[in-house]
């Protein structure tokens, strides 16, 4: 068999019930949905990190965050540090494979040219590297919003480009279309990390006008979100109309769960929040429960992967890179931490019991099993847990509504160390 094309599709701050294939019972998202009919969809599946920078570290390189030096946001100024050259992306690996590759939207893991999608193993980059832009001007939006120094950033590989009045989504899908036109002859690997359904709330008449019924929040974000859907179906579209569709990998995420972020200085309004959805989950973005690390997740590859399957085994974003490189033929990297889920997506197999750990901002969390455990949690940027031990049985309680810590101080007490020995080890320099 022929190698296969890869396409990873990534959304920014997407929250798990957000999709009507993950029950929303108010955004539409017929592409992804049917894109999840004809493969799979997780319902365990996890960030490494609960914000942007850490968490496409992780999907790219295949290594917990941590040890790929990319624990925190990075900044948006130009010449900013970010994820260091000695870390091999998955891009690279597959370039050296023969692959052409593609990145069309957010990079954010650094805005210096050292650091930036062409030095990381991409041939042909087009989108922006700050975590934000507004959609319209693409302009770094903290900077535009608070009136400090706005820079502008839009890029094609190494050169400034400007598409001033031009909807980023749609920028961003025209450009991942033209790439598959362009490489539909060999084996490529398209990257396409929208900036969809991060701040700036903004969104064309035409998508606003699908939703007329949901408060303002719900409504931008749920135009923001089809819009999003959209060019996911002109992607499909696209690799449909080259005959490629059936021997294309595409993976669906987001980088962490829904925001919560007060936006009240952006117009002098009153505070105003986004119209993400965690849906039963616990948490938000920056929070290590369960709605700040758990997102949706679709497996789609119609020649072997059987359609229409739900998987409840835990998956992790440092799984695509060892996944993808045994789809493509590779042999088994050295120094990922990520496994490869080919037993599990392709023959069926059970997955293996396993421990997966998480650090942000002074929190940390382990899962193993049914267990979930989260130190120093956050419900919300900033605002601390009501309790600093919490342990939840996710068979029982996914949304960790109950803290089984003094049920199970055996647990707790296995997990903590377990948890503290993988910080240690990933951050030892």
């Amino acid at each position: 068999m022929s190698a296969p094309n890869f396409v990873v599709i990534f959304a920014d701050d997407l929250g798990y019930g957000d999709l009507g294939c993950y029950g929303s019972d108010a955004v539409r998202t017929p592409h992804l949905d049917a894109l999840a009919a004809r493969g799979i969809r997780f319902t365990d599946w996890y960030s490494n990190s609960p914000v942007c920078s850490p968490s496409r570290a992780a999907l790219l390189t295949g290594r917990y965050p941590q040890r790929a030096g990319v624990s925190a946001i990075l900044g948006g100024a130009r010449g900013g540090a970010g994820l260091s050259t000695d870390e091999r992306t998955l891009a690279r690996r597959l370039k050296e494979r023969g692959y052409a590759t593609g990145l069309c939207g957010k990079w954010h893991l650094g805005t210096a040219p050292a650091h930036g999608p062409n030095a990381h193993g991409f041939d042909e980059f087009f989108g922006f590297l700050a975590g934000c832009v507004d959609y319209y001007s693409h302009i770094f939006y903290w900077g535009q919003a608070k009136g400090i120094n706005p820079v502008h950033d839009l890029w094609r590989d190494g050169e400034e480009v400007w598409a001033n009045g031009h909807y980023l989504t749609e920028l961003i899908t025209e450009r991942a279309v033209a790439f598959i036109e362009r490489h539909a002859g060999a084996p490529f690997f398209l990257y396409v990390p929208y900036s969809a359904p991060h701040y700036p709330m903004h969104a064309p008449r035409e998508y606003l006008d699908r939703f007329p019924g949901l408060p303002p929040d719900r409504r931008i974000m749920a135009a923001m979100i089809a819009a999003l859907d959209d060019g996911i179906g002109s992607i499909v579209g696209a690799l449909r109309r080259a005959g490629k569709l059936d021997d294309t990998v595409i993976f669906f995420s987001s980088d962490n769960g829904p925001s919560t972020e007060s936006r009240n200085w952006l117009d002098g309004a009153e505070d105003r929040y986004y119209g993400g959805s965690a849906g039963h989950f616990r948490g938000h973005k920056a929070s290590l429960f369960e709605g700040g690390i758990r997102e949706p997740a679709i497996l789609s590859y119609p020649a072997c992967i059987p359609a229409g399957q739900v998987r409840d085994e835990v998956g992790v974003m440092m799984d695509i890179v060892p996944t993808f490189l045994a789809l493509a033929g590779a042999e088994p990297a050295e120094g990922l931490d990520g496994c490869d889920l080919l037993p599990t997506v392709m023959k069926g197999a059970p997955s293996s019991q396993r421990r997966v750990f998480w650090e942000y901002a002074g929190q940390l969390a382990a899962r193993e099993g049914r267990w979930k455990l989260v130190l120093d949690g956050k419900l919300d940027f900033g605002r601390l847990a009501a309790d600093p031990v919490h342990l939840a049985d996710l068979s029982q309680d996914p949304g960790e509504r109950i803290n089984l810590r003094e049920r199970h101080p055996d647990v707790v007490a296995e997990l903590t160390a377990a948890a503290r020995v993988w910080l240690a080890e990933v951050t030892r320099k």
